[in-house]
């Protein structure tokens, strides 16, 4: 999928994740998190080579989409906004992790890509 379908891709499959969470673990940020990673390592996996750089940028961008309904904020959009700051901040660890899954994926990727596209020159010299 391109760049652009690789985000809302992650960002649909992370609410939907955030709906999980709420319904059957009373919002449990843990699962959220622990939802994250294969949500990164498939949006990684499935952009095409091409835009294999959006994959570290998407799933971030995709798991503050999707914490926003859980992160427990109170009334009003200060306190919503306050509830979604305290739970990226506290839940960071998941955040960074996510982004590394993703990171790693698409470097070994591209460093695939390259030893493909290289190959064929060593053979024939």
């Amino acid at each position: 999928m391109t760049g652009l379908g690789g985000g809302l891709f992650a960002c649909a499959a992370m609410v939907l994740v955030a709906g999980i969470s709420w319904l059957l673990f009373g919002s449990s940020l843990f699962v959220y998190g622990l939802l994250f990673l294969p949500v990164a390592a498939a949006t990684a996996l499935w952009v095409r080579p091409a835009d294999l750089i959006t994959a570290p940028i998407g799933v971030p961008i995709a798991f503050a989409a999707g914490v926003w309904p859980i992160s427990g904020g109170s009334g009003g959009l200060g306190g919503q906004l306050m509830g979604l700051v305290s739970a990226l901040s506290l839940h960071a660890g998941w955040l960074y992790a996510g982004t590394l899954v993703a990171a790693l994926i698409a470097v070994v990727r591209k460093a695939v890509l390259i030893g493909r596209r290289r190959m064929p020159r060593r053979l024939t010299q």
